[in-house]
């Protein structure tokens, strides 16, 4: 370490001739003032010369870029460096100063140890965690990075010190003995003097000053014992104090008798709940949470403080590990309602597949026994892709705040629970949290609890993750991470109150780590000693939590043991009463699991009020006015880009015109939902302007940097809000994060826009575990909107297919049942499909589908192949009379022109669906075949409307049947029609293929091939004679 002295000493020659550059004065020891020395100040960073050397250079440029504290210091010194030459002293003076080139010695002595103390404490600070005894096992240390940082004192007691740390923490006498005065050119016998201490510690308590011995103790006790904090990469110097207080603090960590009666009995039921269904169900898949029991306790330690701090609603998000223990022990679900599960016999009674009873989620409101307040619980149903509920839980909780208008997150807060190896491998956690602090996505705070049971099913830390915890993807958004060793349920306790204190006083994430083991294997039917010998070795022989906490406390004299044995037998008998009530129930409801019920739609059986739909057009005055407000801007003084300008004139000329393109369509179909006091949020990548510069739901001031203006909510006084968001470069996350908020209310407009529609498959989880199969697994409704662009327009295999197929492909209803078709027969095949696959060839279309979905008396899924070039088509327009009162969404559009009026006439009949039209339309024309040659538009796919083709075909019923689309023919629609139309013409007619060939990719980069291959699939559209002689 470089000697520290007073100015220039201090801060060496190079100083000094920084400073003699400057004209100033410096101070020798042979002028130095016999006045008291300057003090220096308390650093921050507890740093050398170094240190002070940069804060001095930064005073001379600009005494107010430092510190006050750094400023007085200065200006102090260099008054004493120039008292020197100012002030000549006489010789008896000078004579008696002389000597005090060994006081100065002293005091540069004084503030090097002052400095190497505040470095000290930074370091237990900044690296304390590295050697915390956070390993319930002792085998392993909770970080892979397996060091003993230099700068901190493991070995004190070769410098005098009394106490051992754990042997495992102990280097070698030479590393200890070498590395202490290395560091801080401090010695033994500095260990029983008093130093000031800085003002970012607080283990002094009410104390200023401690001996360096009981510095080093405090240290030791805050930061590596049980709990290990990672918090000083935080850049808020608030926020850094606050989580040193609350843990430096001395005698922080206490518990009154009560607190701690209450923790025991949370443990036992934690611990008895899994004995109790390994002794029943011992050959049964739970997932059970032995090795990290005091999980139950932590969560409601989390959900008491926060109740405690005002939040009424709780969401939650976990994987399966632990999760019927959660439902039983923190929802609060009947024991009866999770026992029963167990049974092989019991029947289905709902409609849907169900899902395993460790996937289900559950919804309960009851009263918070610590806090006396009423709390409302949420945990949300999951499939077994971890993480994947992540999103979707804050989507949900955004969602609970927006229509309480809990605007700082006060009344609703979420909780994720994640395992140890998930929480470092999937990348939905690192989406998940840089959600956390955008203006439309920020859900005020999460509290994260890590499930660290130091195993990966069968994969070792060493080889699951690269990172030192799994729990560092939470650095990059400052959250602050506190591990504590799950054998101390004190400190597991005292860290989850703080988080929860910390998330309802910052609004900011927060990371418990709960560094425990599994006791049995990845599931129960699991033998883990294959892969893991050495650790189940040591598991097998360690003593589980709750006998370690009930020894302690009997003890101390804070519970007896019959009273402790009373709090096991009270728990075991309420299990077997349950567990007896369990064999009565013969029949499973899933919706008894329902973890987002929606009060009032459904009617009391949860079936929909009535099975029609009402129509979906709207007076003309609201289509007027509502293009009137889209071609404006509502503010005064807000300059638009000149260009915005031409968009906005076009729009007023449609609207005088009475007609609509895609974005105005989709414009009244926005501001007619928001009048019926329906909220619309459309989410995704660049929606606000929109991928293709169409929309422009956010107009910018060209003069105001950061002053927008959304025309859509200055439609009606009364209106419902709209919010338009672009998202982060996010389709898992994002799309999650929607569904999750469209879970909340059935009385909202929820769309996720992809920026291509390809661009879908990077969230292909979502769509798969969630949207498509979400109500048969979990009975839950969802009317989620997914705006997909797509067309084959020569742009490459990756921007042109948003691969309709496999939404077909996922569609359940049967190509081979022939329908009966009923008067509400639209209605009712929309209510029985898991969801709904459009592909609109009209504005007017989009508009009808966009209103038909809040009007319908459920909720589906819906999936919008959107259009490119059709934006801008000219002939891609529709009239107000198409959309006005009485008009609806039509499911397929029949041909209206010279071949509809001679059908006896027609040779062949054309369907399609999408843009594909307009070129058939085009061909047509220029092959002058109106009168021969039908084209028939789908506008909804699936589910297939039976009842129109069946019309249409039976019209045309002398001409061939042709299915013509862009797409390759492995591609597309075409195997999802193909089957239907055979089952519905009995398969007396064939319908053939036109369209591209059969290829891996869904489009060829090359412009050349594209337009050849059109022209190749619009030939034998039109060539009449394309099919004869062939069979099917």
């Amino acid at each position: 370490m470089n000697q520290l002295r007073l100015l220039p000493f201090r801060l060496g020659p190079q100083a000094i001739r920084f400073l003699a550059t400057r004209d100033i004065p410096v101070l020798d020891g042979h002028r130095m003032s016999s006045g008291p020395p300057t003090t220096i100040p308390s650093s921050r960073n507890g740093v050398s010369s170094s240190y002070v050397e940069e804060m001095y250079f930064a005073w001379l440029e600009n005494p107010q870029s430092v510190h006050k504290s750094w400023d007085s210091f200065f200006r102090k010194a260099s008054k004493e460096a120039s008292m020197g030459p100012a002030h000549p002293q006489p010789p008896a003076v000078i004579q008696e100063i002389r000597p005090t080139v060994s006081s100065c010695t002293k005091t540069s002595k004084l503030v090097e140890d002052h400095l190497a103390v505040q470095s000290l404490i930074r370091a237990y600070q900044i690296r304390g965690h590295h050697v915390a005894q956070l390993d319930p096992l002792g085998i392993l240390d909770a970080d892979l990075d397996s060091f003993v940082p230099s700068d901190l004192i493991t070995t004190i007691d070769k410098l005098g010190k009394s106490c051992h740390l754990p042997s495992n923490l102990i280097v070698s006498s030479s590393t200890a003995l070498g590395s202490f005065p290395a560091f801080y050119d401090l010695q033994e016998a500095d260990l029983d003097k008093e130093f000031q201490l800085p003002t970012t510690t607080f283990i002094g308590g009410s104390e200023n000053t401690l001996s360096l011995r009981e510095i080093i103790r405090r240290l030791e006790s805050t930061y590596c014992q049980h709990i290990g904090l990672e918090f000083m990469f935080i850049n808020d110097v608030e926020q850094c104090q606050w989580i040193r207080q609350k843990f430096e603090t001395p005698g922080v960590m206490q518990f009154s008798i009560e607190e701690k009666r209450t923790l025991l009995a949370r443990l036992v039921r934690s611990m008895r709940f899994e004995d109790f269904l390994a002794r029943k169900w011992s050959s049964e898949k739970r997932f059970g949470l032995e090795g990290c029991e005091v999980m139950i306790p932590a969560l409601k330690t989390i959900i008491d403080k926060s109740s405690e701090m005002g939040i009424e609603n709780v969401i939650l998000g976990m994987p399966h590990r632990g999760r019927l223990n959660v439902l039983a022990n923190v929802i609060r679900k009947d024991l009866e309602q999770i026992f029963c599960q167990f049974d092989p016999k019991l029947e289905a009674a709902d409609e849907g597949s169900g899902d395993v009873k460790y996937h289900l989620g559950m919804y309960h409101e009851r009263i918070n026994r610590v806090t006396n307040r009423n709390i409302t619980l949420s945990l949300v149903a999951n499939p077994s892709h971890l993480e994947a509920v992540d999103p979707v839980v804050q989507g949900k909780t955004k969602a609970e705040q927006f229509y309480r208008g809990d605007v700082q997150g006060r009344k609703v807060m979420s909780i994720l629970v994640h395992g140890d190896a998930a929480f470092a491998g999937q990348g939905v956690v690192y989406e998940t949290f840089h959600l956390s602090d955008l203006p439309s996505y920020t859900t005020n705070g999460t509290v994260h609890v890590v499930v660290n049971n130091q195993i990966g099913f069968t994969t070792d830390p060493r080889m699951a993750r690269s990172s030192p915890y799994p729990t560092d993807v939470a650095r990059v958004v400052n959250a602050p991470i506190f591990h504590v060793n799950a054998d101390d349920p004190e400190a597991v306790i005292y860290v989850c109150s703080v988080a929860a204190e910390w998330r309802n006083t910052f609004n900011k994430d927060v990371v418990v780590d709960l560094v425990c083991y599994r006791r049995r294997g990845h599931n129960e039917m699991d033998e883990p000693m294959f892969t893991q010998p050495l650790m189940y070795k040591q598991i097998h022989k360690q003593v589980p939590v709750l006998k370690k906490y009930a020894d302690k406390l009997i003890a101390e004299g804070t519970v007896t043991l019959q009273e402790f044995e009373e709090e096991i037998a009270k728990y075991d008998r309420i299990c077997e009463e349950a567990y007896g009530r369990s064999k009565d129930k013969k029949i499973l409801h899933i919706k008894h699991w329902l973890d987002s019920p929606w009060p009032g739609f459904f009617n009391v059986d949860g079936e929909p009020k009535s099975m029609t739909c009402p129509t979906t057009g709207i007076p003309e005055d609201m289509l007027t006015h509502i293009g009137n407000v889209a071609s404006s801007v509502p503010l005064e003084d807000f300059k638009i880009h000149t260009g915005l300008s031409r968009i906005l004139r076009g729009r007023a000329d449609m609207t005088k015109k009475r007609t609509v393109d895609w974005a105005l369509a989709e414009y009244m179909a926005f501001g007619s939902l928001l009048k019926e006091g329906i909220h619309v949020r459309l989410s995704g990548q660049d929606v606000e302007r929109g991928t293709f510069s169409h929309r422009h739901h956010v107009l910018h001031d060209q003069e105001v940097d950061r002053r927008t203006c959304v025309p859509m909510n200055h439609l009606w006084p009364d209106q419902a809000p709209y919010t338009v968001c672009n998202s982060s470069l996010s389709e898992y996350g994002v799309l999650g994060f929607e569904l999750g908020y469209a879970m909340a209310s059935p009385n909202a407009l929820v769309l996720w826009e992809a920026q291509f529609g390809d661009f879908h498959n990077t969230a292909q989880c979502i769509i798969d575990q969630f949207i498509s199969t979400g109500q048969a697994k979990w009975v839950r409704h969802n009317g989620i909107v997914l705006l997909l662009p797509h067309g084959m327009e020569g742009m490459g295999p990756e921007h042109s297919s948003a691969r309709p197929e496999r939404f077909l492909q996922m569609s359940n209803d049967d190509s081979d049942a022939y329908p009966v078709f009923t008067e509400d027969f639209e209605v009712s095949q929309l209510y029985d499909c898991n969801w709904i696959v459009v592909n609109c060839s009209t504005p007017a279309s989009y508009f009808h589908v966009l209103r038909r979905q809040i009007l319908l008396p459920f909720r589906k899924p819906l999936i919008v192949f959107t259009p490119k070039s059709l934006l801008r088509h000219p002939d891609a327009k529709s009239s107000f009379d198409q959309m006005v009162s009485g008009t609806s969404f039509q499911r397929m559009i029949p041909e209206d022109g010279p071949a509809a009026r001679s059908p006896g006439q027609v040779r062949r009949l054309i369907f399609c669906t999408g843009k594909v039209y307009y070129d058939l339309v085009k061909e047509r024309s220029s092959q002058g075949l109106e009168e021969q040659v039908a084209i028939t538009r789908l506008e909804q796919i699936s589910p297939f409307p039976f009842d129109l083709i069946m019309r249409e075909a039976e019209k045309y019923s002398g001409a061939e049947l042709v299915w013509c689309q862009e797409e390759h023919k492995n591609m597309g629609y075409y195997d999802y029609i193909s089957p239907r139309f055979m089952t519905l013409l009995g398969r007396s007619r064939p319908i053939w293929y036109v369209g591209r060939d059969p290829a891996a990719a869904p489009a060829t980069g090359n412009k050349n091939a594209h337009l050849v291959s059109l022209r190749k699939f619009l030939d034998t559209a039109f060539n009449l004679k394309a099919f004869e002689g062939k069979t099917f």
